[in-house]
């Protein structure tokens, strides 16, 4: 487990900065992540991935000559926030445009999407790439599905080496696409793993068993079976990396490949050599003729015991690419070609937006959203462990944590923005932000979004009467269901999420005064909530493992409904409040 931390939810914030301080002539810290220490050199394609904390050398060590350009580094086991995203991108870029590169988990999608939106608004030419190796966590017909896990190195790798020949961002996409079509990933564990400051592991594998097909963030495999010998392991990575080969090639044998067999977290490297001696062995005998191999740990999951085999079939414009010298914390190849260069300015944290004018009866209703959002805190600490123990059934346990994160931050932000006279419609906004940066991952972005759309239908200029806040409701709903792309049924916070609204519409329109209608509402979707229990989840992180989770309820539906019910009193002196005197007259 982990056993040197200070406050958990600063621990990837402070790893973070510890690592940077530990290699100040490759990487300097920016906000959101680290960049290469020398300035970008000017009109070169920039590769910035990113990720969760939790995966060490991956993602902050994956940067330096010949390897990334920038690292994007969220919370443990959490993606970045788009802000984050952006932010580093900034700092690397060098005026060529800018590929990111991440692993393809909900999370990681939608805010990696909102960052390359937001850059390309503001006229950067942005593309991006998720790694999807993991041939575990979806079958070949659906590859575009599976996950990304260790063989994100290996497109990330190409793809810088690519950049850094100065090759246009065209092509750096399409290499990088190249990279990820013809490269497959398999894993094992042996041991659970344990976030900072919990008390147990995500989930545990009994003695002399391995779970088979694992993820990286902590989830359970897709299978178990009893542990074989280092041989044993050896002959199942192989089979399996070797039973599906990328289209166009018939037969292993006379194919060059990079090969990583990769230690997730606590394997000792010996370990590891023995495992590789057989690998080695396999593939020699099948007539892969193997490319500069790398053994040891790429990208961990903490201290998780595990192993995973990656093999990426080379063409011959990638097998230079591949080869190329790199110089990173985590990842060296021969001696770095690019020459040292004076380091550029630490680029400055992203101001606060003004606050707008706000009319005196918005102000007023900022205020009063205090208590709702302190509400939800209350809430939501109370109940975080539940949340992650029903999120570790078929995902990464974090969803208590992250959403205790996010509520904290929301309130933080929302009472500096209420105190620096901010309308409710502003308050929401940064209190939307704040989630999004501190929460991370997939309920981190969709609280970021449900609160700004929040924000959009408020306004700060209007009283926030009954139809306002359902209205308000309503467009927060259709944002996230629009960025997240669930529907009811598929067992997200969508399922408790809808009703409630639809709810609140009816009984508002029926004359019912909101405080009641709220809670009446808040009550349907807990109703809900519950119900997903006998869903099977069709979206996210936790669809691999899906028939694990019938008969538990969605942790983000569970969450959702506990907010929706903890802020009713809160509402009903939101909305629907007549101004005072003093207020009607200043209107």
């Amino acid at each position: 487990m982990t056993r040197l931390s200070n406050d958990p939810a600063r621990f990837a914030e402070q790893a973070l900065d510890g690592f940077a301080a530990a290699h100040p002539g490759l990487v300097r810290r920016v906000s959101g992540g680290v960049v290469r220490a020398a300035a970008p050199a000017p009109g070169r394609v920039a590769v910035v991935v990113g990720g969760g904390s939790g995966h060490y050398p991956a993602f902050a060590g994956l940067v330096g000559d010949g390897l990334a350009h920038g690292a994007a580094v969220g919370n443990v086991f959490a993606s970045p926030s788009a802000r984050q995203v952006r932010s580093v991108a900034r700092a690397a870029s060098g005026g060529g445009g800018i590929l990111l590169a991440y692993g393809n988990y909900a999370g990681d999608v939608l805010n990696f999407t909102a960052a390359r939106v937001h850059l390309e608004a503001e006229g950067v030419d942005c593309r991006a790439v998720a790694v999807t190796d993991d041939l575990a966590s979806a079958p070949a017909e659906q590859a575009d599905r599976r996950r990304g896990i260790a063989g994100g190195l290996v497109v990330f790798k190409v793809a810088a080496a690519a950049a850094d020949r100065g090759l246009d961002l065209d092509e750096v996409e399409r290499i990088a696409r190249l990279a990820n079509a013809r490269t497959r990933s398999f894993g094992v564990a042996l041991t659970g793993c344990t976030l900072p400051g919990a008390a147990a592991p995500l989930f545990a594998v009994p003695g002399g068993r391995m779970a088979v097909g694992l993820g990286i963030h902590g989830e359970p495999g897709i299978d178990e079976r009893d542990r074989p010998s280092a041989d044993g392991l050896a002959e199942l990575l192989v089979d399996t990396v070797l039973a599906e080969l990328p289209a166009g090639i018939d037969a292993p044998a006379g194919q060059r490949a990079a090969v990583l067999l990769n230690g997730l977290g606590s394997v000792k490297y010996e370990e590891l050599f023995v495992v590789y001696r057989r690998v080695a062995e396999l593939l020699a005998a099948a007539g892969v003729q193997v490319v500069a191999p790398a053994v040891g740990e790429l990208v961990t999951s903490f201290e998780m015991a595990g192993v995973s085999l990656t093999v990426c079939w080379l063409t011959d414009e990638l097998v230079p690419l591949w080869c190329a010298p790199a110089d990173a914390p985590g990842f060296r190849r021969g001696l770095s070609a690019v020459a040292a260069a004076p380091p550029a300015p630490v680029l400055a944290e992203e101001a606060e937006e003004p606050v707008p004018p706000a009319s005196p009866v918005s102000r007023a209703a900022g205020r009063r959203l205090l208590d709702a959002l302190a509400a939800a805190r209350d809430a939501v600490d109370a109940h975080a462990d539940e949340l992650g123990r029903i999120d570790a059934l078929a995902g990464d346990g974090d969803h208590g944590i992250g959403m205790s994160r996010g509520v904290n931050a929301a309130v933080a932000a929302a009472v500096a923005a209420v105190a620096a006279g901010a309308g409710v419609g502003t308050a929401l906004t940064w209190a939307g932000d704040a989630w999004a940066d501190a929460g991370g991952g997939t309920s981190g972005a969709l609280w970021g979004v449900a609160l700004r759309g929040a924000a959009v239908a408020l306004g700060d200029d209007r009283e926030p009467t009954a139809a306002r806040v359902t209205g308000a409701v309503s467009r927060a709903l259709a944002d996230v269901t629009r960025v997240g792309g669930a529907a009811v049924g598929d067992k997200t916070l969508v399922d408790a999420f809808a009703p409630f609204a639809a709810t609140l519409a009816d009984r508002v329109q029926a004359g019912q005064p909101v405080a009641a209608a709220w809670r009446e509402a808040a009550a349907v979707a807990d109703a809900a909530a519950r119900a997903t229990a006998d869903l099977v989840p069709r979206v996210g992180r936790a669809r691999p493992l899906a028939h694990r989770s019938v008969g538990a309820p969605d942790a983000g539906a569970v969450s959702l409904a506990l907010i929706l019910a903890a802020v009713a009193d809160a509402v009903g002196g939101a909305a629907a409040t007549a101004p005072t005197r003093e207020e009607e007259t200043a209107r």
